[in-house]
């Protein structure tokens, strides 16, 4: 399972680490609440929250903060209780990886997110099975059907990041509670902008859609791409039969 990390913002990160306060450590800073969900005021979460703002798209901040917000509502109903610091982190970093490729090589973006937020936490000194947690989550959180049978985080962020994406059981939350957490954080023109800066994030490593739904982005957004399928792989694969 690939662990590389190496990117334009590694030494940014080993900067900060060395002078950010401690895991669990809060800030001082008033705690907010929206839709009834305590946002996490520690010190890594308010730097997970600053560095996406000032390395992403405007549209992928609110969308990672509602992200959070509707996982931790689902998680509720479900029963779930994650850890909502490294479910905010997870929140924060599951779609890092369109923004910028953070790995050396080409990868699934699900992956340079998820390794650039284990590489965030181990770096402000978080155990190794804390930062594997948020791996997982980030590196699974497009992936249908596993999510829900692995731990907490994992599977509150995919309710989460399905709510705001595709609406699925958006009917299941109490009304008010969506509005208001919308309200905080804008849709604005989020679907026809959310794609585009999709296709944008995976034009350049096309292969790494393979078996995804990333795929169906290409497919409708870059001409003449063509997705391969698995019959294709077996029906050309180097054996005589």
């Amino acid at each position: 399972m690939a662990r590389d990390v190496a990117g334009p913002h590694r030494g940014e990160w080993e900067r900060t680490s060395r002078r950010s306060h401690g895991p669990r450590e809060s800030t001082g800073v008033m705690s907010e609440t929206i839709a009834g969900v305590d946002l996490p005021d520690t010190a890594v979460a308010i730097q997970a929250a600053r560095f996406l703002q000032e390395t992403g798209d405007p549209l992928l901040y609110h969308h990672s903060r509602r992200v959070f917000l509707f996982a931790s509502l689902h998680a509720r109903a479900l029963g779930l209780t994650p850890d909502p610091e490294l479910l905010y982190v997870a929140a924060m970093f599951h779609d890092t990886g369109l923004a910028v490729p953070f790995s050396a090589t080409p990868q699934r973006f699900e992956l340079d997110g998820a390794d650039h937020a284990r590489a965030f936490l181990l770096d402000r000194g978080f155990p190794e099975r804390s930062a594997e947690v948020v791996w997982s989550a980030v590196a699974l959180h497009t992936t249908p059907g596993i999510p829900a049978r692995l731990g907490p985080e994992t599977a509150a962020l995919n309710a989460g990041v399905l709510t705001d994406a595709v609406g699925l059981r958006l009917d299941q939350l109490d009304r008010d509670r969506v509005d208001e957490i919308v309200a905080a954080h804008p849709r604005g023109a989020f679907k026809q902008r959310f794609l585009r800066l999709f296709a944008e994030g995976l034009r350049h490593r096309p292969d790494t859609t393979y078996g995804t739904v990333n795929a169906d982005v290409l497919e409708h957004f870059v001409p003449g791409f063509r997705r391969t399928s698995m019959v294709e792989r077996v029906l050309n694969a180097p054996w005589p039969t």
